[in-house]
């Protein structure tokens, strides 16, 4: 097994240590959530924490890790006598991405529970993450349903697997530390509820504290079982002090004073339910655990609001995370008042000098000469939390007749999309397809192992062999060949590609917010069904991809907020671009259906035959059966029909700009994706 990178070794990056630290005192907190850009510590830090969690005393041979103290009554291992076990690490278990339902919860063999009556089941890895931490890198990038099944696990403290009557219930109870990349896509609202603290992590900007860290990693790589010893005794301390701060925690006292200042700042700044609120308490009353008193402070309140709060508020994508701490620092004042107890020191500062600082602060007494505190430099290169974003404020660079970038006028509730036709495309909210989940449709034989019985059809199966196989007694004798799996519609989500003209002649301010505005009402309703979405635009001599598929609306909505227009139309150079961008993505996802929405005034201009050019590209798009829906921004008296034309050659239907404000864009591509399914049906029964 290989060596740890020490967690004390870290270099900056306070409020990642902290939020660990303080669910490793107090699992109860709920987990936290790690955002950030890559290459910034994040799973190293989760991965170092490993080290320093206290052993755990398991009754041996338990493959669910029940304690020898207080056995769980219901380990499907049990039931087990109370007495002495045996020690060892707590267990760090990663959580892949592409992961099934089976590996996580578990599974049970069908076979011999229909033909045997028997429960055998084979733990998954929320039996072995019991007692231990549980890590999911990129888990925006992780099915909903896993999700789904994780935090209901980490919220009941246990995991139940059912299948078709069948049903088996163990302990699970786990820290639970996610990471992710918010440009690779978001969590929904109400899964990142559901966890307990999230911190925001970014690279430091500082040349000294960089180069510390390279120092460091580079000593690592060289050398770790000798990098790692020189902090042991910095380790050492710090898992020390997570056993004093779990033994010292049932002593905490969470006043009345703190309770109030809790729930006024979760009204104060408009928190959905009372989740945050009890979150809020766990987390105050860990730090005062963790800095060694027994009276939870002002300051404990604060620093929890700074850790549960930012992720709670945010109502939509588009909505940057963060809280306003001036506004947090009145609340507090104002509900602050006195306790009904006096101050432990008599000083009338809150106990402040405990050990580890008033604050919580993880231990920063790194040996001398092993790099400069981070904690003061690091925070002046990170925005404070609740400053207001510049997003949509940039400007166009100067020259080639480049105009400022025109804000987006506000976003609007559209209709539902659908792609006609049954896809098996990956789980999403959108279009109807094949999945994992959703209403039972029929049955067939599993092409590989069983994962949902359809027990019907099973029976239906086995029945005319009873005779042949020797039945005797009431139970069904069940073969393998007689399994049959349950094939089940649920939704999937879809690749929506926007091509945007950015031209001269798209350049009206008040055209191109009233644009924008169509498209960000567009992302939002992709980022609310799950769809990934991508972004070309073209203009000048060339078209650029903006932004490649992602799962990210964010990050489309920031490049959409930025984007400059002027020059020529070169339309055959977007549709073109936006053809290599779809064969790319087929190979790398072919199961995802694409939705092509032009945004044009249907004018094409610069290089020989402009015109004839677009069309053999829409052509192209069209051969291939692309879904696709032209947004008309033309205006004025005169029109040209330009992009009627354009949606004719794309196979597809144009709408005007002014009715995308009536929402009719969504269901006019509604019924353009219906229409050219029935054209498709058309032609493969020709």
């Amino acid at each position: 097994m290989s060596t740890p990178y020490p967690f004390t070794a870290l270099v900056g990056q306070d409020d990642l240590r902290l939020a660990l630290l303080l669910n490793a005192v107090s699992p109860a907190v709920g987990g936290v959530l790690v955002r950030g850009e890559k290459g910034t510590a994040k799973s190293t830090a989760v991965r170092a924490l490993s080290a320093l969690m206290p052993k755990v005393e398991v009754v041996a041979g338990c493959r669910f890790s029940c304690a020898p103290g207080a056995p769980d009554p219901a380990c499907p291992d049990g039931p087990h006598e109370t007495g002495p076990g045996t020690s060892r690490a707590a267990r760090m278990v990663e959580l892949p991405v592409g992961a099934s339902e089976d590996r996580l919860v578990g599974a049970l063999d069908i076979e011999r529970a229909l033909a045997e009556g028997v429960k055998a089941f084979e733990p998954g890895l929320l039996a072995d993450a019991h007692r231990g931490i549980l890590y999911v890198d990129e888990v925006n990038l992780l099915h909903d349903h896993l999700v789904d099944l994780l935090l209901d696990a980490a919220a009941m403290g246990a995991s139940y697997v059912e299948r078709e009557g069948v049903s088996v219930r163990h302990a699970a109870r786990f820290l639970l530390v996610g990471t992710m990349n918010p440009e690779e896509g978001e969590l929904r609202p109400q899964l990142l509820d559901r966890f307990g603290l999230t911190v925001e992590v970014a690279a430091s900007r500082e040349p000294d504290q960089r180069v510390e860290v390279v120092k460091r990693r580079l000593a690592y790589d060289d050398d770790p079982e000798g990098f790692a010893g020189k902090w042991e005794q910095e380790e050492s301390a710090v898992r020390a002090r997570i056993v004093a701060a779990r033994d010292l925690l049932p002593s905490v006292r969470l006043g009345d004073a703190a309770l109030r200042q809790i729930a006024a700042t979760c009204a104060a700044f408009e928190v959905d339910g009372m989740r945050a609120d009890i979150v809020m308490a766990r987390t105050a009353t860990a730090l005062a655990a963790w800095a060694g008193r027994t009276d939870v402070l002002a300051e404990d309140v604060r620093q929890a609001a700074l850790l549960a709060l930012p992720h709670r508020r945010r109502r939509n994508p588009f909505d940057a995370p963060g809280l306003d701490e001036d506004k947090l620092d009145d609340t507090l004042e104002e509900f602050g008042g006195q306790d009904d107890e006096p101050d432990p020191d008599g000083d009338g500062d809150g106990g402040g000098d405990g050990p580890g600082g008033g604050g919580g602060q993880p231990p920063q007494d790194a040996p001398e000469g092993n790099g400069p505190d981070a904690g003061d430099d690091q925070a002046a290169d990170i925005p404070a939390q609740g400053e207001p974003s510049d997003r949509g404020e940039q400007k166009a660079p100067a020259g080639g007749g480049e105009q400022a970038a025109a804000r987006a006028s506000e976003p609007f509730r559209t209709k539902m999309l659908s792609v006609p036709g049954l896809g098996e495309g990956a789980a999403g909210r959108r279009s109807r397809a094949r999945t994992e989940h959703g209403r039972t449709t029929g049955a067939r034989r599993p092409r590989g192992a069983l994962t949902k019985l359809h027990l019907a059809a099973t029976v239906q199966a086995a029945a005319p062999h009873q005779r042949a196989r020797g039945r005797s007694g009431p139970g069904l004798v069940v073969r393998r060949d007689d399994l049959r799996q349950a094939t089940r519609e649920g939704r999937e989500g879809n690749l929506v590609l926007f091509v945007v003209d950015a031209s001269g002649s798209m350049a009206a301010r008040q055209r191109m917010s009233a644009v924008k505005g169509a498209v960000l009402s567009l992302l939002l309703d992709a980022y609310q069904r799950r769809d990934k979405v991508g972004l070309v635009t073209f203009r000048g001599s060339s078209a650029d991809v903006a932004l490649p598929p992602t799962s990210s609306v964010d990050a489309a909505a920031v490049r959409l907020e930025s984007l400059p227009t002027g020059g020529r139309t070169p339309l055959s150079a977007g549709l073109l671009k936006a053809h290599d961008v779809l064969r790319v993505e087929r190979l790398r996802d072919p199961a995802r259906r694409p939705l092509v929405v032009v945004v044009t005034d249907g004018r094409a201009t610069g290089g020989p035959e402009p015109v004839a050019l677009a069309g053999r590209a829409a052509r192209l798009l069209a051969a291939e059966g692309t879904a696709s829906v032209v947004v008309d921004c033309e205006s004025g008296p005169v029109r040209l029909g330009l992009a009627g034309q354009l949606a004719g050659e794309l196979g597809g239907t144009a709408v005007t700009l002014d009715e995308l404000r009536a929402d009719s864009i969504a269901g006019l591509v509604k019924e353009v994706r219906q229409t050219q399914g029935l054209q498709s049906n058309s032609r493969r029964v020709a």
